[in-house]
């Protein structure tokens, strides 16, 4: 099982990454600086695991891969540019992501930072524009995005993150602040995936949801098991659990993700990857 679903999720990337490079071949030469920074944090070669699931996602209900590849690179655009500004020293201040410098690092900071805007202001134009698609799924499509990467999503979970350390720091706290920060986006890849397949029912859409809920909490416990030592001031789920505890959480949301979307007829591939992401090794 491992092995199909890696090699399931690299072919997806490859879609991915193929679709994505199209999306940023217009240039302008005039300031060619700012697509280097774009193109550098955008193909540094990571798992692609929420567009992933966004082509997932449509075929398990029945849709096409071409409907779903433009909303997929837009929501990777969005967690490239979610990263660059991370990195920054106003955030985290980090030197290093997947083994090579931040943005900020080889480009500036000033130029990172518009690096990301730059990222999510497309993000928007290209689910707008999906071609593939119906004017009322790319209308949703935009709406779901703002919302899971927006106040009430990834950005509500960053400023959660940024005050966590020095107020009221829980363990409730620290389920939410992972919930809007990292399993909001995978949210939105799930149901993006929904809506390039003609899925916005109700039902559809919760299943989806409580699927990546539990898939970003499992995902984010993982994490902080395999940076275990890394960083002991930072708070993290082995700060309120052990490690049989933790795993023990894993096990708990990765079975509730699975059973989630038990009711769609192709679930395999979904449930191969929940189990991937939650039982990893790095």
């Amino acid at each position: 099982m491992p092995n199909r679903i890696l090699k399931l999720i690299e072919d997806d990337a490859a879609i991915v990454d193929a679709a994505l490079k199209k999306y940023m071949s217009e240039k302008d030469s005039d300031y060619l600086k700012l697509f280097d920074a774009v193109e550098y944090s955008l193909f540094t070669g990571g798992k692609r695991i929420r567009p992933v699931l966004t082509l997932e996602f449509s075929r398990a209900l029945g849709g096409s891969i071409e409907a779903a590849v433009p909303y997929a690179c837009a929501i990777e655009m969005i967690h490239t540019y979610s990263l660059i500004h991370d990195d920054m020293p106003c955030m985290d201040n980090d030197d290093y992501r997947r083994g090579k410098l931040t943005n900020h690092k080889v480009f500036g900071e000033a130029t990172a930072l518009i690096a990301g805007d730059a990222l999510l202001t497309k993000a928007f134009g290209v689910a707008a524009e999906n071609a593939n698609a119906s004017d009322r799924q790319n209308i949703k499509a935009v709406e779901v995005l703002s919302r899971y990467a927006g106040m009430f999503g990834m950005i509500g979970g960053q400023q959660l993150d940024m005050e966590y350390e020095t107020e009221n720091a829980s363990f409730d706290r620290l389920i939410k602040m992972n919930s809007l920060k990292t399993a909001c986006l995978i949210k939105a890849g799930c149901l993006l995936g929904c809506i390039a397949a003609g899925r916005t029912d109700e039902g559809t859409f919760n299943a989806a949801a409580a699927y990546a809920e539990g898939v970003g909490i499992s995902f984010q416990a993982r994490d902080d098991l395999l940076d275990k030592g890394e960083d002991d001031e930072k708070t993290t789920f082995l700060t309120f659990l052990n490690e049989s505890e933790t795993e023990e959480l894993i096990k708990k949301n990765t079975f509730e993700a699975i059973s989630a979307v038990c009711g769609f007829d192709l679930n395999q591939n979904l449930s191969g990857i929940a189990e991937f992401l939650a039982y990893r090794d790095r």
